[in-house]
Formats: structure tokens, sequence, C-alpha cells
């Protein structure tokens, strides 16, 4: 398997991101402006708005997750995969860096929410130890879906 690698995003990743959010989640997708505004965000890693993160193979971007406190839980807010590498273990590569920067915080509990529709999400974080808490009727996004509630105890 190709090494893969973590880093920061930058505003040099926005159109690729814009791009995949609209290939990927469709009508729910963050729209261009606020992955911008988060990404020029000088102080987003101090107060924890939302983190991007790309994943690298080969020095092609395979996909990127966002993370930051909501409340005070630390929340996956989003997590995504090119369709051409969703068989290369890049959603685990990803929820384990996740797990990395949650514990470096002394973070005791992590969660997310996931469309209810979106069965392989749902198997990628139950195998990864999430335990749905409840649903949530029409708010996922944009408010047109239900998502499950999640969280793991570190």
């Amino acid at each position: 398997m190709t090494a893969l690698n973590l880093r920061d995003a930058t505003l040099d990743d926005l159109d690729w991101i814009a791009e995949q959010e609209a290939a990927i989640f469709g009508s729910s997708a963050w729209s261009r402006d606020s992955i911008a505004a988060d990404l020029q965000a000088s102080d987003r890693r101090r107060i924890w708005l939302r983190r991007y993160v790309v994943v690298e193979s080969d020095e092609e971007r395979v996909g990127y997750a966002v993370f930051g406190f909501e409340s005070d839980v630390f929340s996956l807010f989003n997590l995504a995969v090119v369709p051409e590498a969703r068989r290369r273990s890049v959603g685990a590569f990803l929820l384990d860096r996740f797990f990395d920067e949650a514990r470096s915080l002394r973070v005791r509990e992590v969660g997310l929410e996931v469309a209810v529709d979106n069965a392989p999400a749902l198997a990628l974080y139950r195998s990864h130890g999430f335990e749905e808490v409840r649903v949530r009727r029409r708010y996922y996004q944009h408010g047109d879906r239900d998502a499950v509630v999640m969280r793991r105890r570190l």
C-alpha cells in the first residue's frame, strides 16, 4: 500500500475541497465561502473553529477531514475520501488521526453526526468504536435529512 501523509489544509486546497464537497455530499455540501472562511481564520487552531486536514498519497490528495470542538465535545464534522481511494483505508487513516488529535488534547469523548442513510459511513464509524446515541430529525447539514448522533469514549 502507498504511504498516506496528513497535513493541514491551506487556501491552495480550497478549490479541491469545495469540488470534493459538491461531488461527495451534493446538496449537503458546505459552501466554498464557508470553507474559505475557515481556512482563512488565523486563529482557527487556537480557538478550535473547524480544522481542515488533507490526506495525500504520492502527492495526490485522496481525502480530507474537518474536526474541532462543538460545545464540549471534540467532533468530526466531516470525513471525505475521493471515490478512487475508498478501498485504500483512507477513512480509517483519517479516523486514527482524529483520535490521535483528541488524545493529544486530553479529550475523553469524541462525537459526530452522520446521515441515517449513509450506510458505508455508519459501518466505518461503528467499526471504530462509535456508538449511536440518538437520531436527530431533519437535522443533517441543510435540515432535509435525519442524522445519527454517535459518540465514542477514549
